[in-house]
């Protein structure tokens, strides 16, 4: 290369020498890298900071990057794309979108371009790639500055995810039993109605205000029990799917289970490693065995219902988040309803089949990193599902306490409706989520194939049981099938359990304690002796009717 200059022109500064020092360098390695199969330089660009590549191509679980690696990964799993692209923010698992949504934005989020087709240098080699082909030079280029953010957006994936999420809207209240004068009387306070709904399970009315300006919202909640003294008011939270990224410090080697002997498996497939802890029955000769005939419910974020897993099966849809918000996405939501009535057909196989599921989209996109509903929508959808008959409804999700949602737990409770909830994802050491935490659900925690709890779940006296939540094999949201780790996906195992001991209970369905009780007895202890604060009551097994 040459470069032409003279006198006249601005001198060649110290830091553009360098460049093109590195640009020499870089031709260099271009012309020394070997080949690839197909005759194209086995050359790949990884991220900074990526902890796995996307060439395992039986549902790989390595990242895109971690944290700031971009939004998006080269494929599904069982694709040979890297299984998250997102960093982790506190809660979430699947912090970026699945790889079949597309490629990650920013260089940080090429580190699971190829599926395993090309080879991926090493992280030395790879850094100084990178950092050629960037206009940063090395010592500006700092973490907040790597890819992630979409084009022209000057907020990287990074900085974002170090932001503590909001915990409820910032000048909203709910409150639930308040007739219309009292509304009426509100508003000549200044408060505005931004939504109502007449819920037909408590016969009374949910409404969401705006409240006045310079008012607090403990100032609001006070204004609203001197009109409505027996009224429940708290501020509008905001909940969000319980997961968390693929635990890759954490060993995950199946250990025998040394109070029963191990026979071996039906199948040893990696699809068939969860369930197998749990001694479900894996594959299409045992359908027949482990079918229900109640509904189950579902609130979570969208669900793909055309994806392979899905296509025969008996699912109902319902959106219940405002139409004028973003829709959520359907990663989330598509993993847990394949994991309960998947087809046997493809690789990502749910437990009860043949069941039906009512499923209640209740999540909106606030954000990159951020999706959530509120208390309104969560508690709106409640109604909605036990206006259905559900026998049991599964809320792979947590978030902070509150009066309104007690309010509709123990409502549920008194009609003979379970619910099943994920214990959270912010560590042994963090406040019991909820609704998980509420007396009269059962909170489920995750643990690995080795019968190890999660390392980010939450503990404490309110859980129930333990179930497969580490590395579970499920469906991608497009097409494909990927393992996911958290709580959420353990949810799923439990809720299947309880669905099949509901249903076939004999005479009237179970009281919670009945239910509870007869999950218990067939359960693995695990941990220390007799029900623990880290697994509850221990691993959930299957029925011994079913299968």
């Amino acid at each position: 290369m040459v470069v032409e200059w003279n006198a006249s022109s601005r001198s060649v500064s110290a830091p553009l020498l360098r460049r093109l020092g590195m640009i020499a360098a870089l031709a260099f390695l271009l012309t020394a890298a070997p080949a690839a199969p197909d005759g194209s330089l086995a050359v790949a660009i990884a991220d900074d900071g990526g902890d796995g590549d996307g060439g395992d191509g039986d549902g790989g679980d390595g990242d895109g990057g971690d944290g700031d690696g971009g939004d998006g990964d080269g494929g599904d799993g069982d694709d040979g794309g890297g299984d998250d692209g997102g960093g982790d923010d506190g809660g979430g698992d699947d912090g970026g979108d699945d790889g079949d949504d597309g490629g990650g934005r920013g260089f940080g989020g090429l580190g699971g371009i190829g599926g395993g087709s090309a080879a991926r240098p090493s992280g030395r080699q790879g850094n100084i790639l990178n950092r050629l082909l960037s206009r940063t030079p090395f010592r500006a280029r700092t973490r907040s500055s790597r890819g992630g953010g979409s084009p022209g957006d000057s907020r990287s994936a990074a900085t974002d995810a170090s932001r503590p999420l909001p915990g409820f809207a910032q000048s909203e209240v709910v409150a639930l039993d308040l007739a219309d004068a009292q509304i009426a009387q509100l508003v000549s306070q200044g408060y505005r109605v931004l939504e109502q709904a007449d819920l037909s399970v408590t016969a009374s009315r949910l409404v969401r205000l705006q409240v006045p300006t310079g008012t607090s919202l403990e100032d609001a909640r006070t204004a609203i029990a001197a009109v409505q003294g027996t009224a429940a008011a708290d501020f509008n939270h905001f909940y969000r799917p319980g997961t968390s990224r693929p635990d890759t410090h954490q060993p995950d080697t199946h250990q025998p289970d040394t109070h029963q002997p191990d026979t071996g498996p039906a199948c040893d497939e990696l699809w068939c490693k969860a369930p197998n802890l749990i001694k479900w029955p894996v594959g299409e000769t045992t359908v027949e065995q482990c079918t229900i005939d109640s509904d189950i419910g579902l609130i979570d974020t969208g669900i793909n219902t055309e994806h392979e897993a899905l296509k025969d099966s008996r699912i109902e849809v319902i959106r219940t988040a405002p139409d004028a918000n973003a829709r959520s996405g359907a990663q989330h939501g598509t993993a847990v309803a394949v994991l309960l009535v998947g087809s046997t057909k493809t690789r990502a196989q749910g437990l009860l089949r043949d069941a039906r599921l009512i499923a209640v989209d209740a999540f909106h996109q606030a954000g990159a990193n951020d999706e959530r509903t509120d208390v309104f929508t969560l508690v709106r959808s409640l109604d909605l599902l036990a206006d259905r008959d559900v026998s049991i409804i599964n809320l792979s999700l947590s978030g902070p306490a509150n009066r309104l949602l007690e309010t509709m737990v123990r409502t549920l409770r008194a009609r003979g409706i379970h619910l099943v909830a994920a214990s959270g994802n912010g560590g042994p050491g963090a406040d019991p989520a909820y609704p998980a935490a509420y007396p009269g659900v059962i909170a489920v925690t995750a643990i690995d194939s080795g019968k190890r709890v999660y390392r980010r779940a939450g503990q404490g006296a309110h859980i129930d049981f333990s179930a497969p939540g580490v590395n579970v094999w499920t469906a991608a949201s497009i097409r494909g099938a990927r393992t996911k780790t958290g709580t959420s996906f353990a949810t799923p195992f439990v809720t299947a359990v309880a669905a099949t001991a509901i249903d076939r209970a004999p005479g009237e369905p179970p009281s919670y304690e009945a239910l509870k009780a007869a999950l218990a007895a067939v359960s693995e202890d695990l941990g220390a002796e007799g029900h623990d604060p880290v697994y509850g009551h221990g691993l959930i097994q299957m029925p011994s009717d079913c299968g």
